[in-house]
């Protein structure tokens, strides 16, 4: 890279401090700031008179930073639609004293940067918990700034790749819609016209006991909400075991968290689930393999009816208070399409996963782009 000549942020950059006058009966917006340069958004609205301590009023283009997650990479240019905004001494801002000499736009770029989190940190100082940047120390931070023409060519080149990296998220997002939307429309032909059965004469429920024994390890599984899946946890010894009436977990299974059921805690083990355990909470079942698959049954459950079904099913108030009981999931009927329907599904639904798998490699490679070229353009 070349080198730029280092300026200290204090020539760039100056304390705004514009008292904000509260109208109790107007509402503001306040301002929070996500981490590791995710930009800065509104937290909500608030209503004036629900205002009880001084604010600040921040403007379009300032620079603005948590002085407690700073070093968190929580730091960005105010947008347009928050203009006006309040905000607390929580939240330093910062007017440009001369945008023809530093570009706002190549300060909300340099700010994502790892380097510039860097410079924040040693701005920073503080306990465990207590670390707050120190606004003289941060503005005597020096940084490495191009001349002006150099400035708006790099952001001009960075907002190209901003966009670039948004379009390929927008297709692969659309996609997947469409192709979600492909299995929803399956289904409903699926079953249309389908028989209903009661799970018990389908897929019934199977207990597999575990004995856990002390000496040897245990790998544990369990149900993600929202039909987002299982997940296997760290092995463990059977001695650090401390629920009761575990049971097996085998490949095929149709798989239910008796608390989180009406939440969608629900799904089918793969073959890497295979060998692990679940706790006495888990309901496995076994679907009948001459009249129903578990990939179908489980997207059927997943469905707006079948969750309605099985919220039914698991009475209660609250939370972990809903519990499916064995009797009320063996009661509840699902709909029975012909065998080689619902396989017929299943490879449509497997082609759906392996989409959608093929596109979390494509965005993690697009979500690393912007981080590295900023690496490039930012490390001297």
């Amino acid at each position: 890279m070349k080198a730029w000549p280092k300026v200290p942020l204090g020539e760039l950059l100056k304390r705004s401090d514009e008292s904000a006058v509260i109208d109790s009966a107007a509402e503001y917006h306040e301002v929070t700031i996500k981490l590791w340069g995710k930009g800065v958004i509104s937290r909500g609205k608030v209503r004036g008179s629900d205002v009880a301590t001084s604010r600040r009023v921040v403007r379009t283009n300032q620079l603005i930073l948590s002085k407690i997650d700073a070093r968190n990479g929580a730091i960005g240019l105010v947008p347009p639609e928050l203009d006006g905004a309040i905000v607390s001494n929580d939240f330093p801002s910062f007017a440009f004293r001369d945008s023809g000499t530093c570009d706002p736009a190549f300060m909300g770029w340099l700010v994502r940067s790892a380097p510039f989190v860097e410079l924040c940190k040693a701005a920073s100082e503080g306990t465990t918990n207590r670390v707050r940047i120190k606004e003289d120390r941060f503005l005597a931070q020096q940084i490495a700034l191009p001349p002006l023409a150099e400035q708006q060519a790099l952001v001009a080149r960075l907002d190209a790749l901003a966009e670039k990296t948004r379009q390929v998220q927008a297709h692969l997002d659309a996609v997947e819609r469409d192709a979600e939307h492909l299995l929803a429309l399956r289904f409903r032909d699926a079953a249309a016209d389908a028989p209903l059965w009661p799970m018990s004469e389908v897929a019934p429920a199977v207990r597999r006991p575990v004995q856990i024994d002390a000496a040897t390890r245990y790998r544990e599984v369990g149900a993600r909400s929202f039909g987002k899946g299982l997940f296997t946890k760290p092995d463990f010894d059977g001695a650090e075991a401390t629920w009761e009436k575990p049971v097996w977990i085998q490949s095929g299974d149709l798989v239910l968290s008796n608390i989180k059921a009406w939440e969608g805690a629900i799904a089918v083990a793969s073959d890497a689930h295979a060998g692990c355990i679940a706790s006495h909470r888990y309901i496995t079942c076994v679907p009948d393999s001459t009249r129903a698959t578990a990939g179908f049954l489980a997207y059927y459950l997943l469905s707006e009816d079948g969750l309605e079904k099985v919220g039914l099913a698991s009475p209660g108030t609250a939370d972990r208070n809903r519990t499916l009981s064995l009797g009320n999931l063996g009661k509840m009927q699902v709909p029975v399409p012909p065998l080689a329907v619902q396989q017929s599904f299943d490879r449509l639904q497997a082609e759906v996963a392996a989409l959608k798998a093929r596109h979390t490699a494509i965005r993690t490679a697009n979500a690393a782009l912007l981080p590295a070229a900023l690496e490039r353009v930012f490390s001297h």
